[in-house]
């Protein structure tokens, strides 16, 4: 059984990884003028294709939206509108239900887990038998972490990580393989409870946000390939177009039930997913995120044994945040640590040479799931080694969870035990709340050292894993320190706030150090600390470590897209570009078809091109260099449904039956269309003709070829295209762009590269 590690998955022909890297130099020293250093991010892949996010205006759609305005038209509108609210309540409601299973499983796996461990640490207390309970641990965890590798390697790969990249990129307009199947789901939910359970610096928080989008895809279309049923009953979802605002809903919900943030959730949604936005879309998504933090909220009660007790909105709870004020000069040194949170945007350096490493040495699937291993038994050999030499004895407090006392007298617990003996977001919760002079510099430096080293090491691994714990985590420790050092300097303790307070900050400036998130972030932290006081520092510094951290490299999310030669298009167009024009960009010569075309000439063409996007002219001359006079626009998709179906205009004979093709023909094969190659065609039937007309797009977007590179990539970009058709003077086709034609000029500010121009390559 072959295994694959890394986004996408690959494909039967697809090359190794080792050769994937091989082609990227090479292509990037053909197309380099200077003799730079080779970077993986320096080409395109052409595996990529896109959304169909362009609304059809074609014959059938004209003629179905007739049939409705002479019935009552006002009531489908408001059934249509109903069932898109109803879909959102689905999907807060069934994102929840998820986070509530995996919450209480690692309640359940880790906590038996450490519970069975600290009774071995009770008693196994001198130098030799103190090694049982260290095997033991390390077991348990070796177990748990081959399980989640092989549930990724040899399951579904793209479900490793905490997915956020990857539907980021979905949002954007790029198909990434597997993204939204119901099998990534699988893995990527058992895999994260397993993952966290066995004691990785991950988080499962991250994880949910691509949880949530999966379930938004397969809750709004109503069917499923995997269990082969279609309900049919939101048929009229089965778009690109709609399936994108639900998975828009799904990552909002996601983020909503990760840390109880429904606000930050919809910010997170506009910030660093959805390229396309409106007003009727933001309720919607507000009310998926309420949904889904008040479903998790009573279904945790129930568990917790207080039912309809809310006070669980999310899966992490940062704790009560009450009495511990700041004074207005400390916010200069809040911006002091935004900017140190920047230099631990190391994190994305680092993690982005050990990326590259693995891309091209570490691809096969045992090889993946040993490097998790390994990785497993690294992180439990540091944490017993801290915690065996960490003689800092404290008094017992009620923030302490799973407390060991090993070495100390009775009524004491270990301090390092209380950090790397438990999960990562209790962890979190102790360095936030834990009483002054509880964990002393000598236990917690240590602790940051090893845990932002595990942490860099982790992120990427075959496994489900979050980033914002494991940042959250390692902020807060370089955060606490700062508070101690400022503490030993201050005269008197009333100078400066607790050191809680700045084990947040810091946690917020690694985190904004290394995603770069600066609005959803403050909105999900101050949701998560249930405080508003805090909103104007947490804002500063995560601006301060954004721009500051833009300098040195980028967000680590768009580092690991960029990684994987992903086309994605940013806000805006590359600067200095007005001189690029249509025709330095456009791909030409283009296949076109005619409007009336013949059945055996259009299978050749689909079988000997991969295009997806075809120019309709009228007339069509194969002895001419540039098309006929441009008609309209039609998809490969499209083409599949009628040759599909035998929707032939003309015969041989009139004896052979006709097939009239309606909207639901299309809505039923979305969006797994049957591959031409799998059509079966006889010789009789590739004489027939297909009139293309009443199937094409008659109106689509088209440019002069004397259009400037801004001007087009603005238009694509907000009205979320996958083609745009070049034309002369006479309107005849003569190119046609698509996004990775736009995404290959970029702008580098790094290395004083300025405007540069990315090969694309097959990988």
């Amino acid at each position: 059984m072959n295994g694959t590690c890394g986004w996408p998955p690959s494909s039967a022909n697809s090359a190794s990884s080792d050769t994937i890297i091989r082609q990227r130099h090479a292509s990037a020293g053909r197309n380099r003028a200077r003799g730079e250093e080779f970077e993986a991010m320096d080409v395109l892949s052409d595996r990529y294709q896109s959304s169909d996010y362009d609304v059809i205006e074609n014959q059938l759609h004209t003629e179905d939206e007739q049939l409705l305005a002479k019935q009552k038209i006002p009531k489908f509108i408001w059934q249509l509108e109903m069932k898109r609210w109803f879909v959102m309540l689905l999907i807060g409601m069934t994102t929840a239900a998820i986070a509530a299973g995996v919450d209480i499983c690692i309640d359940v796996l880790a906590g038996s887990k450490y519970s069975l461990v600290a009774s071995y640490f009770a008693h196994k207390v001198d130098d030799i038998s103190i090694l049982i309970p260290f095997f033991l641990w390390m077991g348990i965890d070796v177990v748990f972490v081959f399980l989640a590798a092989m549930l990724v390697v040899y399951g579904e790969p793209v479900a490793a990580g905490s997915g956020i990249p990857q539907i980021k990129c979905y949002l954007n307009g790029v198909l990434v393989p597997h993204v939204v199947r119901f099998k990534t789901l699988l893995c990527k939910v058992i895999g994260i409870i397993f993952a966290v359970s066995g004691g990785l610096a991950v988080g499962k928080e991250g994880p949910m946000i691509h949880a949530g989008s999966v379930v938004a895809a397969g809750v709004s279309q109503g069917k499923s390939t995997t269990f082969r049923r279609d309900l049919k009953i939101f048929r009229d979802f089965r778009t690109d177009h709609e399936k994108r605002d639900f998975v828009s809903g799904g990552a909002a919900a996601g983020v909503a039930a990760a840390f109880g943030a429904p606000i930050g959730g919809v910010l997170f949604s506009l910030e660093e997913g959805a390229s396309f936005w409106n007003q009727s879309l933001t309720w919607r998504i507000f009310f998926a995120s309420m949904t889904c933090s008040f479903t998790l909220n009573v279904l945790l009660s129930y568990y917790n044994g207080n039912p309809w007790s809310l006070s669980s909105p999310g899966l992490i709870n940062f704790g009560e945040f009450t009495g511990i004020d700041y004074h207005g000069y400390e916010i200069l040194l809040f911006l002091l640590m935004g900017v140190i949170g920047v230099c631990w945007a190391a994190f994305n350096a680092i993690n982005y040479k050990i990326t590259v490493f693995r891309m091209k040495y570490v691809y096969r699937g045992s090889m993946c799931v040993m490097e998790v291993i390994v990785i497993a038994i690294l992180t439990v050999s540091l944490s017993f080694l801290s915690i065996y030499l960490g003689k800092d004895c404290q008094p017992v407090t009620q923030y302490v969870e799973n407390p060991l006392q090993l070495f100390c007298g009775d009524g004491e617990y270990s301090a390092s035990a209380s950090l790397f003996f438990s999960t990562p977001e209790e962890s979190v919760k102790t360095l936030f709340h834990a009483r002054e002079g509880s964990i002393s510099f000598l236990t917690l430096l240590p602790f940051c050292v090893i845990y932002f080293l595990l942490a860099t090491l982790t992120y990427g691994l075959s496994i489900p894993s979050g980033l914002f714990i494991p940042c959250l985590l390692a902020g807060a420790a370089w955060g606490r320190l700062f508070g101690m050092f400022l503490h030993y300097l201050s005269p008197t303790p009333e100078v400066f706030s607790a050191c809680g307070l700045y084990a947040l900050i810091g946690a917020a400036a690694q985190l904004g150090g290394v995603i770069r998130m600066t609005i959803s972030l403050t909105v999900i932290l101050m949701e998560a600390t249930h405080n508003i006081t805090y909103g104007l520092p947490l804002m500063l510094v995560l601006i301060t470590a954004k721009w500051v951290g833009d300098i040195f490299n980028h967000g680590l999310y768009d580092i690991h897209i960029e990684l994987h030669s992903v086309p994605l298009l940013h806000w805006g167009p590359p600067p200095v570009s007005s001189h690029i024009k249509a025709s330095d960009v456009m791909n030409h010569p283009v296949v076109t078809l005619n409007t009336i075309e013949n059945v055996g000439r259009l299978m050749d063409i689909l079988l000997k091109n991969d295009h997806n996007g075809f120019p309709v002219v009228d007339p069509y001359d194969e002895t001419r260099i540039l098309g006929g006079t441009f008609r309209g626009l039609i998809i490969r998709s499209q083409l599949s449904v009628l040759l599909k179906n035998k929707a032939f205009t003309s015969w041989p004979t009139s004896n052979e039956p006709r097939k009239r093709i309606q909207l639901d023909d299309f809505r039923n094969e979305y969006p797994r269309f049957t591959e031409i190659a799998d059509i079966s065609i006889t010789d009789r039937e590739r004489e027939c003709s297909i009139d293309l007309r009443p199937f094409m797009n008659p109106s689509p977007y088209s440019v002069s070829k004397e259009a400037s590179l801004p001007r087009m990539f603005r238009l694509f970009r907000a009205l979320g295209l996958r083609h745009l058709v070049v034309t002369d003077g006479h309107n005849r086709v003569v190119g046609i762009v698509t996004r990775k034609d736009l995404a290959r000029y970029r702008y580098n500010s790094h290395r004083n590269r300025g405007l540069e121009e990315l090969p694309i390559v097959s990988i």
